[in-house]
């Protein structure tokens, strides 16, 4: 069975979701290709972490082990720590913060009480107050293919440090989570190809296996792979996109 999470929305205009699972067995599982910055609160055999994670771009087996209970808060594209951006912590550089008790953690020289479900709203409004949490609002323009008003040189190196990733890798990414989506709700491979916007099966085919490490036949099959990775409920990005202006904007 592929992992599974709760999760609800935020009053934060900078986060996507929040969510909350727990693992009762452990083992291995594929960890899909991710385009966002998050931060991930572990509780196992009564130890707590807190850990950001950056985006990664194809996919990988991790392990989660048993009777562990996770927390996170996913952000929205864009948003990212100045202090410990999304260029340091890609391709699952993931950065655990340092503990101070058994209930709180070192942040920027300060201790900090780890967040939980109900109070990370609170928790993400005093980072920013802080300004230890920041969005650049040149990726939430060139998501949505409006011209930046700065140079293209600008706007890469800006967009790379908030994202970790080129433009065109973050459209990759959600397309082929949204594919997977589909495919999951039952939505036929032929379908998939004509919904999510890719040439024929073949080039669905060598995507699913780069960014969610299985081909489409295999996410249908749940019962006889390993299981996947979260699949947030959020709006895929790439949705959003204007396709003349993708191609255009040579992020890569």
């Amino acid at each position: 069975m592929d992992l599974v999470c709760e999760e609800r929305p935020s009053d934060s205009p900078l986060v996507e979701t929040i969510w909350r699972s727990q693992s009762e067995y452990g083992g291995s599982f594929i960890s899909m290709a991710e385009s966002q910055y998050s931060l991930v609160v572990t509780r196992y055999r009564r130890r707590t972490f807190i850990t950001l994670r950056g985006p990664a771009s194809k996919a990988a087996v991790a392990y989660s082990p048993a009777d562990t209970e996770f927390f996170g808060i996913q952000f929205k594209p864009g948003v990212f720590m100045p202090d410990l951006p999304a260029s340091m912590l890609v391709e699952r550089h993931d950065l655990s913060l340092p503990e101070a008790s058994g209930d709180s953690f070192w942040l920027n020289g300060s201790v900090w009480q780890y967040p939980n479900s109900e109070n990370a709203d609170t928790f993400v409004d005093w980072l920013v107050r802080r300004n230890l949490l920041v969005h650049d609002p040149v990726v939430e323009t060139v998501l949505k293919g409006r011209p930046a008003d700065t140079s293209i040189r600008t706007v890469r190196r800006r967009f790379l440090r908030a994202t970790g990733l080129t433009h065109g890798s973050i459209f990759q990414i959600d397309r082929a989570r949204y594919a997977t989506a589909l495919l999951k709700q039952g939505t036929s491979i032929l379908d998939t190809v004509y919904e999510a916007g890719y040439f024929d099966q073949p080039h669905l085919t060598r995507s699913l296996k780069r960014y969610i490490g299985l081909t489409p036949a295999q996410i249908v099959n749940a019962g006889a792979r390993q299981p996947l990775s979260f699949l947030y409920k959020k709006n895929p990005v790439w949705l959003g996109y204007n396709n003349a202006k993708e191609h255009s904007l040579d992020l890569e």
